[in-house]
């Protein structure tokens, strides 16, 4: 019924894109490399250069993304910026798993993303158990009342509301946020 503290988790791998010369993928090679991706666009974009300029194709001057690990659940369109995947990458490290579903609920948009973080509300054991915390530190209830409150009703209906919304990271471990 309290609050719970616990650090997100992080992800396995570090982030990291497959980047192919579509002119060698066009005429049926397949070149590219993995890349990891820090916080330097610039040195990624160096090593996609040094890439097209090892190409079985002379003159590749095209490349698309066409795998990525350590993004979590976030998807990556071929043609995103290396800004964009940057600062995806930057954000999911920083939060981790719980940064990544955030992400997600937001269908890939950093910027809401960003924003849900400053109204998260903590970690609780359930949905009830964030309602029942909440009503018991804001509202001083009668001890004849609290058999006939229903914590769970008032969690679903909160987040129905649209007062809150909530990111399950496994069993026991919600993740309750202000929706803004």
């Amino acid at each position: 019924m309290t609050k719970r503290n616990t650090s997100c988790t992080r992800p396995v791998n570090r982030p990291r894109i497959y980047v192919a010369c579509l002119a060698a993928y066009n005429n049926g090679h397949l070149h590219g490399c993995w890349i990891e991706v820090g916080d330097d666009a610039d040195a990624i974009r160096e090593e996609i250069a040094a890439m097209l300029a090892a190409s079985p194709i002379p003159a590749a001057e095209e490349a698309a993304i066409h795998d990525y690990d350590g993004f979590e659940s976030v998807e990556l369109d071929e043609y995103v910026s290396i800004d964009h995947v940057v600062a995806l990458a930057a954000f999911i490290e920083s939060h981790g798993t719980l940064g990544a579903k955030v992400l997600a609920n937001f269908c890939g948009d950093l910027s809401e993303a960003e924003a849900a973080f400053d109204g998260y509300a903590g970690a609780y054991e359930s949905g009830a158990d964030f309602a029942q915390n909440l009503t018991e530190d804001t509202t001083e209830i009668p001890s004849t009342m609290t058999p006939y409150i229903d914590y769970e009703v008032m969690a679903r209906d909160m987040e129905l509301n649209g007062d809150v919304f909530t990111i399950e990271l496994r069993f026991d471990d919600v993740h309750v946020f202000w929706a803004r």
